[in-house]
Formats: structure tokens, C-alpha cells, sequence
């Protein structure tokens, strides 16, 4: 016998909506992530951008240096 925490069931854990019901699961990760990318789709496509041109300007600057 140790009194070490037991985790939380299932039933236990709160979920995102504040209406809830025991049968309403919560959305997943991924859901959430995509929902939060299309609400920020400037910020996303500006990111992309910076990544791609940083990424072409490092490989670029690697082929020059070693040719």
C-alpha cells in the first residue's frame, strides 16, 4: 500500500467546453493544431515563406562555399 497518486479516469478529466456532456469527447491535438493554423493563416504563410527562403539561402551559400 503506497500513497503515491492515483491517475485521473477518464470521467475525471475536464474537457474543453464548458457545456460539456460525458459523452462530448474533446477535439484532438491535430484538430485543434489545424483549426489554429487556418484562424492564423497569415502568420502561417508568412513563417513558410521566411523558412523556405532561409533554407534555399543556406543551401545556396553551402554550394558556393564548396564548389
Amino acid at each position: 500500500m503506497s500513497n503515491l497518486p492515483q491517475s485521473p479516469k477518464p470521467t475525471d478529466i475536464p474537457s474543453l467546453s464548458p457545456n460539456a456532456t460525458p459523452s462530448d469527447t474533446p477535439p484532438s491535438y491535430v484538430k485543434l493544431a489545424m483549426r489554429n493554423m487556418v484562424r492564423k493563416r497569415g502568420t502561417s504563410i508568412k513563417h513558410f515563406v521566411v523558412t523556405t527562403i532561409g533554407l534555399l539561402g543556406f543551401l545556396v551559400s553551402i554550394s558556393y562555399l564548396t564548389r
